[in-house]
This record gives C-alpha cells, sequence and structure tokens, in this order.
C-alpha cells in the first residue's frame, strides 16, 4: 500500500489557497445553473456545496486544478447532485401524496418552486426576466442544456460532456428548446 507523505504546513496552507480560489471561481456560476434547474435556491446551495465536497474529496495532496477539464467536471456533478435532489423530492411528494391518500386526508399542499437564489437578470432588461420566467416552459433535459450553453457559455462538445450526450443531440435539444422559449416570450410580449 503507498503512503501519502505528510503535508507540510506550507503545503496544507497552498492547498487552502487553491481550494478557496477554485470556490471563489465557480461557487457563483454552478449556484445560477444549480437553482434554474432546481428552482430552489436552498437546495442549490446544499448541491453545490456537496459538489465542492466531492472535489475536495478527490483532491490529492500537491495536486493542482486543471482548469480546463475543471468547469466541465464540476458541471456535470451539478448536474446529477440536482436530479437526484430532484427525484428525491419527487419520491417525497408521491410517498406524502400516498399516505394522505390512506390516511383519508383530502388536502393537498400545492408546493411551489422558490424563486429565490441568485438571479441573472438586471432589473432593466424585463425581456431576459420574460425570458428567465419562461424557462419553466422547458424539460428539464432542454433547461440543462440552455443554461449550461448561454449562462455558462460552454461548447457543444463541453455541454455533450457534461450531460453525456452526442454532440448532434445537444444542437437539436438546445434548437428545440430556443423555439420553445422565443415563442413562449412573444406570447408573454403580445406579439
Amino acid at each position: 500500500m503507498l503512503k501519502t507523505e505528510p503535508q507540510t504546513q506550507p503545503d496544507m496552507l497552498q492547498r487552502q489557497r487553491l481550494i478557496e480560489a477554485v470556490v471563489d471561481e465557480f461557487e457563483q456560476p454552478l449556484l445560477r445553473y444549480v437553482t434554474r434547474i432546481i428552482r430552489n435556491g436552498t437546495l442549490a446551495q446544499d448541491v453545490v456545496q456537496n459538489v465542492f465536497i466531492k472535489l475536495f474529496r478527490q483532491w490529492k495532496p500537491n495536486q493542482r486544478p486543471c482548469g480546463a477539464a475543471l468547469k466541465p467536471w464540476l458541471l456535470r456533478v451539478a448536474h446529477n447532485e440536482a436530479v437526484d435532489v430532484i427525484r428525491a423530492e419527487e419520491r417525497r411528494k408521491g410517498a406524502h401524496q400516498r399516505w394522505s391518500a390512506e390516511e383519508g386526508v383530502a388536502r393537498h399542499v400545492p408546493v411551489t418552486p422558490s424563486t429565490t437564489g441568485t438571479s441573472c437578470a438586471t432589473p432593466d432588461d424585463e425581456r431576459l426576466d420574460r425570458v428567465v420566467a419562461s424557462l419553466n416552459i422547458l424539460t428539464l433535459e432542454e433547461r440543462q442544456i440552455v443554461l449550461l450553453r448561454l449562462q455558462q457559455g460552454l461548447s457543444y462538445d463541453e455541454i455533450a460532456t457534461v450531460t453525456n450526450r452526442p454532440r448532434g443531440s445537444v444542437g437539436a435539444i438546445l434548437h428545440v428548446a430556443v423555439r420553445k422559449l422565443a415563442g413562449e416570450v412573444q406570447r408573454r410580449e403580445g406579439v
């Protein structure tokens, strides 16, 4: 079994600075991305925290982050974590509804997603507000790809890596999603 040499104090300080730099660079973009996927700012913070925990568990002493590979990896882990949260919420809601039906409770408490969290819209940009509000009409898959392209600025190849889809399917999904968004924005604008 291989042993890792104990880290010296300067090595630990350098590692801490590298970790802080990664968090500073990627925390806000990840929060925006995850918040838009799961539509809940509080759960998004938990997801992003889990992403960084996974990164730091894999981070070996004296290892440096590789910028080109790090962003897609973080986005992929964030996506997977967000999907897990959505599935868990759906299971919880289903279990609650089954329990309510078994108990003869006739009430249904609607759960509305939180709109709190990080917003990329400025108060002056009403059209961007309408686009962001229109994201709800997209499927999770479409919303993910639109956000990776427009909010994170990833290429089709990078999106394909993050989503584990072929490049051509990324383009097709993005095309359909943009058409849906355009139609919804026009509808909201009364065009």
